[in-house]
């Protein structure tokens, strides 16, 4: 950047006081192509020429430097080559830019964002050391920048151009964080957004069934970026897919976290890896893979590595064979492989990239020069931990042929980002076309409040330039119409490929399917199955034919796919059986607990002449003890291999048991308040003398015809059928009771919790009647731990699964039974079998008193005080 400094002295000649000069704190060391002196415009360019830049041992003890870059990219040099190309197709044709020649001003980033930055700030400043203006550079005037590769790289470069409004075309650059046009005003792009491409993932994961996915992203905002908007469109479209794990791979070389990843991948169950990263960071996590023998796992791959020589390297087949991964749209460039020939160190002895490009490719030495190659300063790097320089002593001859070369370079049969590159440079000059043909007079011409209604191609602001690009962005090239919207985006099918090895033992990319997206809400997804090579074993899932185990035919729905894959068995089966020791304990407690009430029966049929067992209505007694033995007896219907009866019984016998006794109890209840409110009100008084037996019922009559009813209409419209769940575990079958309408269930049970809360108000008022056995307060308790146990109940129900689920609302049904039994039943029996003589009229209506301290206070008698006089009234039958 600049900097403002006073002069000083300089070669005995003295400037005047307080002028100053414009300097560049720094230099930078760019590598790349410039064409710019005949050029009427100028467009920059961002391309990864070399795979990552050296690092320094101790940067702050010398001066610093730019950092030196190693490791040549035969793709991204192909990217460069494609621009150029473009640029001279687009200067070669009269229907665009007549009489405009472009230029060029192309960088190595180094794929690093160190270098990035170092471009961004060339192409604003230029490189000139002193020179008081702000753009230092001679020549044309930037019109835009094509790059910066991957999305880290642009999100850098576009927060510096979109601060100047220098527009800039992405490539390769898919992360949706671009998408954001507060954040970057200046960004348009020619592949998708990875919100596509995470969409099309979670379509392929579902469409074939796995439901156990673990995902790896890059350390960058490529990687996290994805992996997060697939998890997003896992969570809220395939909620029945989990995530088993998720890890990163680092962005600077450190073999210690890359062997985290690996022991994750090794001990993981999840056999579907999800990949979001770029060829050269995956690149030595894959060598890692190799060295620890991991197999039988499918890879799904995101578009910036599926096609990459880099990854796709015979000897990777044995772990990434059979991967799918989406690829953008394939194009073809016409004279695009005879200009990639048409390159030679001879020619020009000044382009060292040339220069590094040959050597690396031969693997030679060019003569008199000094240009490193085949470089890795990293350290402890997988397979050559204490080499740093593989140089050959071999001099180049400069006679090496070209044409034979087998790498990436020359690869143009898979033309996927090549062929973006080539439309990226069309956008900006269909932009700059636009800029140039607007018509002042027209209607159509968008500048107000200027001079002009239109810019002059000759000299414009980048803010003029970007109009056009954001507003007018549909253009044709090479047959293919191109639309960029007004976030930057484009709509464009990928590819659906499958990584198989061909008859020569080099890997094919194989076309099994599609994935198109016209807008954010219009996909359509193919998938020929057919057409899929699994990597050997076949897929969890699936099975291969002995006879050829390319061929996989995926098991029938209560199958799975045995431990070699050369077959199908029956799934596992699971439910709480009756032979299950969870299952005879609990069915134990609950013919324990039905006796229990069974024997409370019997004490109180034997001492039922008693004055306790007569007091406030006997028969509301019997049908509570009845009501228990029900609730308590349907907890075995819930075990068992369910069946649409015993699906259809179960909640309904539970519902019925538990209104009739939660009624019986309400009327118990209301004539205890009624006798509460009686010493403070005559109308009350009235009203509990008026409210017979026959009213409390009449109160269960009623709450028992209306919850038969609330059932009768849940079983009619929408029963509870038996269900086999298999959306949890891939190898098991859950039997379960899908019990049908919820919100039946929720009436049916609501209506319980309507009269349990009735029964828990009335008793809590009558709990501190004066009396010498206060029912109401036993019955508050039981209401309490009834609420507690079916509160805590819920949260349990929620999180579990499979069989223990159903043993989560079994026990609380039984402890909510013991709850009650144990709160209404339990002191009268001890006061009827251990403490016989208060069980007398005197004593329980309330005519002589007790000093018997150890037992409770007794009371079915109910006790006024009406004009400081003691009334005792005992409800009788």
């Amino acid at each position: 950047m600049l900097q403002r400094l006073t002069a000083k002295e300089d070669d005995n000649t003295e400037k005047p006081e307080g002028e100053e000069e414009c300097r560049l704190l720094g230099k930078f060391d760019l590598r790349g192509y410039v064409e710019a002196e005949n050029a009427d415009h100028v467009i920059g360019g961002m391309f990864p020429m070399h795979f990552r830049t050296i690092l320094e041992e101790d940067p702050t003890s010398t001066p610093p430097m730019s950092p030196q870059c190693e490791g040549f990219n035969f793709r991204g040099y192909r990217w460069v080559k494609a621009m150029i190309l473009a640029i001279q197709h687009i200067n070669k044709d009269p229907s665009i830019l007549p009489n405009i020649t472009l230029g060029y001003q192309i960088y190595d980033t180094c794929y690093t964002m160190s270098k990035t930055v170092e471009n961004s700030l060339a192409f604003l400043t230029g490189q000139n050391e002193t020179t008081p203006v702000f753009r230092c550079s001679s020549g044309a005037p930037l019109a835009a920048v094509v790059g910066a590769g991957g999305s880290t790289l642009s999100i850098a470069s576009s927060r510096i151009l979109g601060l100047y409004y220098f527009p800039m075309v992405g490539y390769a650059s898919s992360s949706l964080l671009l998408s954001d046009k507060y954040q970057f005003p200046t960004y348009l792009r020619t592949i998708p957004s990875d919100n596509v491409q995470s969409q099309g993932m979670a379509y392929l994961v579902k469409h074939f069934g796995w439901k156990w996915v673990g995902t790896i992203a890059a350390d960058d905002d490529y990687g996290k970026y994805g992996v997060k908007a697939f998890k997003e469109k896992i969570e809220k479209e395939h909620s029945e897919i989990c995530i088993a794990f998720s890890e990163t791979i680092p962005k600077i070389y450190s073999r210690t976290k890359l062997q985290t990843v690996v022991n994750t991948v090794k001990e993981t169950n999840a056999t579907v890896i999800v990949v979001y990263s770029s060829d050269i960071d995956f690149q030595p996590l894959v060598e890692e893979l190799m060295i620890s023998n991991i197999s039988s796992k499918t890879w799904i791959s995101s578009e910036a590595w599926v096609t990459s020589a880099l990854i796709a390297k015979p000897e990777y087949f044995p772990l990434l064979g059979g991967a799918i991964g989406f690829a953008v749209r394939r194009g073809y460039i016409p004279g695009l492989k005879e200009f990639l020939l048409d390159v030679h160190p001879g020619r020009d002895p000044d382009d060292d990239l040339a220069i590094e490009f040959w050597q690396s490719a031969f693997n030679c030495t060019w003569p008199n020069a000094s240009i490193p190659y085949n470089t890795d300063n990293r350290k402890n790097v997988t397979g050559h931990e204490n080499r740093v320089n593989f140089t050959s002593d071999h001099f180049c001859t400069g006679e090496e042929k070209l044409e034979e070369l087998n790498n990436t370079y020359l690869d143009v049969s898979e033309l996927r980002i090549t062929y973006n590159v080539y439309k990226a440079v069309y956008a900006v000059a269909h932009g700059l076309h636009q800029l140039s043909i607007c018509d002042p007079v027209s209607t159509e011409a968008p500048f107000t409040g200027t001079d002009s209604k239109c810019a002059s191609i000759d000299e414009f602001e980048p803010w003029q330039l970007m109009f056009y690009m954001k507003n007018r962005m549909r253009f044709t090239v090479l047959d293919e119409h191109v639309d960029i919207d007004g976030k930057g985006d484009v709509y464009t099918p990928y590819d659906i490929l499958n990584w198989q090895m061909n008859g020569t033992s080099e890997i094919a990319f194989v076309n099994v399917g599609t994935f198109n997206s016209t807008s954010e809400d219009n996909y359509e997804f193919v998938v020929y199955n057919d057409s899929i090579f699994w990597n050997n074993p076949a897929s969890a899932g699936i099975f291969h034919h002995p006879k050829d185990a390319r061929e996989c035919t995926g098991c029938q729905e209560d199958y799975w796919s045995n431990a070699d894959r050369s077959g199908c068995v029956h799934k596992e089966v699971e439910f709480l059986g009756y032979d299950d020791a969870l299952g005879t304990t609990l069915i134990v407690l609950a013919v324990f607990g039905a006796c229990v009430v069974l024997s409370v029966t019997g004490v109180y049929i034997k001492y039922r002449k008693t004055a306790l067992v007569k007091a406030n209505d006997r028969d509301l007694s019997f049908l509570i003890q009845f009501s228990l033995v029900t609730t308590l007896m349907t907890s075995i219907l819930f075990i068992g291999k369910p069946v649409d009866w015993s699906c259809q019984s179960r909640q309904v016998t539970l519902a019925l048991g538990f209104s009739l006794c939660l009624s019986c109890v309400l009327g118990k209840t209301i004539t205890l308040l009624l006798t509460h409110l009686a010493k403070n009100s005559k109308v009350a008084e009235k009203a509990r003398m008026l409210f017979r037996p026959v009213f409390q019922k009449f109160i269960v009559l009623i709450s028992v015809l209306t919850e038969v009813g609330i059932c009768a209409a849940y079983l009619i419209l929408n029963p509870p059928r038996m269900y086999k769940n298999t959306q949890f575990q891939n190898i098991r079958i859950i039997y379960e009771c899908n019990e049908g309408s919820i919100i039946f269930l929720c009436v049916m049970f609501g209506f319980d919790v309507f009269l349990a809360i009735q029964c828990f108000l009335t008793a809590f008022i009558a709990r501190k009647l004066p009396n010498n056995f206060n029912e109401a307060k036993f019955v508050t308790f039981g209401m309490l731990v009834f609420f507690i146990v079916w509160i805590s109940f819920v949260p349990a129900y929620l999180s579990t699964r499979g069989k223990f689920k159903v043993a989560v609302e079994i026990f609380a049904i039984l402890a909510s039974s013991f709850g009650l039994l144990g709160c209404i039943f339990v002191p009268k029996c001890y006061i009827i079998l251990l403490k016989p003589l208060r069980n007398t009229e005197e004593i329980v209506h309330g005519k002589a008193a007790t000093n018997d301290k150890s037992a409770p206070p007794t009371s079915a008698s109910c006790t006024s005080e009406v004009n400081n006089t003691t009334v005792s009234t005992v409800l009788e039958d």
